[in-house]
């Protein structure tokens, strides 16, 4: 579970909620300052297990760290779950067992990452493009929060790609498995509880779509890192990496024209479409990441110790 500047209950909440259904929790601190001591120190004494870094450097990092200790630990799968998320009461047992269903369908090395079947935002449910395989839902990339990602899976491939801070990490990861031949599984009929931003629904041309509400200074690698994915996406599939290019172009759209800031979120997507050296356009992906699997065995630290 990756935190910064975590909401107390919220984090406690959720925590308590997934120790309940007897899975061991790893929180990763993202350089939170001291005002989040309190609320990492209550989950640690609940019987989470905390790490704290000293400087911010974007959800990928945490997401490794925990990739690690689900390797050390010999799990076959990790379950991401962010701060601001929520989920049932058997959200652990429903999602496991769809990943055992997907495993003896598609065969056991096919299945990269599965997640719930739909979004419950704030302002609506959201749900994703599917494709029935057999009597699996797949799709082609989902939001880490409250997927599981095959260990195995995800360490061959180096780890989630931290260069890319916070933003389309999870895009990266779901990109890299489908080139590897691994599907991205839904459990159908499960949920999870999110908030995208400060997200709304609005009308456009007859459709829903999200106005996520994103601040201005998420607007820039919002914009750069999905350009930056979409040549490898289009080659790997061109509907997909199309859909995505007019989704981001929308929610811009958007923001400049009906959210709050508008002019600072204006000059923050613009810049996003300004290349920075290495970043794109890119054509593969890197097969090592920033944090590769070989990197220092991790030891989580308990808070205060």
């Amino acid at each position: 579970m990756p935190t910064y500047r975590p909401d107390p209950t919220e984090l406690t909440d959720l925590v308590s909620a997934l120790l309940r259904q007897d899975v061991p929790v790893l929180v990763v601190d993202d350089g939170s300052p001291c005002t989040s001591d309190d609320a990492l120190r209550s989950v640690h004494e609940a019987g989470a297990a905390v790490v704290r870094h000293p400087a911010n450097a974007g959800i990928a990092r945490g997401l490794n760290d925990g990739l690690r200790a689900a390797a050390q630990a010999g799990a076959r799968w990790l379950l991401t779950v962010d701060q601001d998320s929520d989920v049932c009461g058997d959200y652990v047992v429903r999602l496991t067992a769809a990943a055992d269903r997907a495993s003896e369908a598609l065969g056991p090395h096919r299945v990269g990452a599965v997640a719930a079947g739909s979004i419950a935002d704030a302002s609506g449910g959201l749900s994703y493009p599917v494709r029935r395989v057999g009597a699996i839902l797949t799709t082609p990339e989902v939001i880490q929060t409250g997927t599981l990602w095959d260990v195995q899976a995800m360490t061959a491939l180096g780890g989630f790609d931290e260069t890319l801070g916070i933003d389309a990490v999870d895009a990266a990861a779901c990109l890299r498995l489908r080139q590897t031949g691994r599907s991205i599984v839904l459990a159908e009929g499960l949920s999870v509880k999110h908030r995208i931003g400060a997200g709304r629904q609005v009308r456009v041309l007859g459709r829903s779509v999200l106005s996520s509400g994103h601040q201005a200074h998420r607007r820039t690698t919002m914009v750069r890192n999905r350009l930056r994915l979409f040549p490898a996406e289009f080659a790997q599939d061109p509907v997909h990496a199309l859909r995505t290019i007019r989704r981001v172009a929308v929610n811009t759209v958007l923001a400049v024209t009906i959210e709050e800031d508008r002019w600072a979120k204006a000059k923050a997507s613009a810049r996003g479409l300004i290349p920075t050296r290495g970043d794109w356009p890119m054509r593969a992906l890197p097969t090592k990441p920033v944090n590769a699997p070989d990197s220092p065995r991790l030891d989580p630290i308990a808070f205060g110790e």
